[in-house]
């Protein structure tokens, strides 16, 4: 990961996580954990300290996707001297309401700032053109992930795009076995590992339609499955979980998507963005 952006370290070991095991990952908390990480932090301290062998910390550092312990040590201490990773506050009983304020503030903003680093330029662009192209456009989502996938709906009905959100496992699957080649069906997974979303989606593509994932893990089940990944990352909290931050982050992707697709056909969006807004106006009058 050599001159990679330092905002994206932390992400990019997030999205690797589950992946490891139970003893992996507390290896990794432990090693993430310390406040003392230093470039002369050496490998024997680290394994001494994790209960575990120098190899177990070379194999670790392999599956986070560094070259090795030095390479993972050098991240982690560039990371943590980043404005970005200062952004994140755990949460305590005995913080007033500014302090919560500011901190669940704080947490989005790393979740963007994150995200930022790690969004692939080349998927997002190629998700706007099948979103762009597709004939029938299926958004499928369980629960805080359907919110998103109807805000953005509404947004492409804005500019006379039209959007079918399902939120129920057994329509997703009806949805997906008529689905045809120029169709596209866009998942929403923060886990990546949803099976309510996961089985309509490969159905999807077996007939031929064009699938996107939005999710926060790379390598989950869901996001192998796809044509076309987008990933949002964010940093959980024992009260807030990753979700609420995922959100922020998924919805900002959306938007961001939702502009590049208008801007496919400015005019044609333009002209169509008035009669929507203009009914609406029309029905408030009435």
């Amino acid at each position: 990961m050599s001159g990679q952006d330092a905002r994206a370290i932390g992400a990019q070991i997030r999205m690797r996580l589950p992946q490891l095991t139970p003893l992996e990952l507390r290896v990794v908390d432990t090693i993430t954990s310390r406040e003392d990480l230093t470039e002369a932090t050496s490998i024997k301290q680290v394994a001494t300290d994790a209960s575990v062998s120098e190899a177990m910390i070379v194999k670790i550092a392999k599956k986070l996707g560094f070259s090795g312990f030095r390479a993972l040590r050098g991240g982690l201490v560039e990371y943590k001297q980043s404005d970005v990773a200062s952004l994140y506050s755990e949460i305590s009983p005995d913080d007033s309401s500014a302090s919560i304020i500011q901190k669940v503030f704080r947490t989005s903003m790393q979740a963007l700032e994150e995200t930022i680093a790690i969004l692939d330029i080349e998927a997002f662009d190629r998700a706007a053109d099948i979103m762009y192209r597709a004939h029938n456009r299926d958004f499928y989502g369980i629960g805080g992930s359907a919110q998103i996938a109807r805000d953005v709906a509404h947004k492409f009905l804005r500019i006379g795009m039209r959007a079918s959100v399902y939120d129920d496992a057994h329509m997703m699957l009806m949805s997906a076995s008529v689905l045809k080649p120029d169709d596209a069906v866009m998942v929403f997974s923060h886990s990546g590992a949803t099976t309510a979303v996961l089985e309509p989606m490969r159905l999807a593509r077996k007939q031929g339609a064009r699938t996107i994932a939005v999710t926060n893990y790379a390598e989950s089940t869901v996001a192998e499955a796809a044509d076309v990944v987008l990933c949002s990352t964010s940093r959980g909290s024992p009260l807030l979980g990753e979700n609420a931050a995922a959100r922020i982050a998924q919805l900002n992707i959306l938007d961001a998507l939702y502009v590049a697709i208008a801007q496919r056909d400015f005019k044609t969006a333009e002209v169509n963005l008035g009669k929507t807004m203009g009914a609406v106006a029309a029905k408030r009058e009435g």
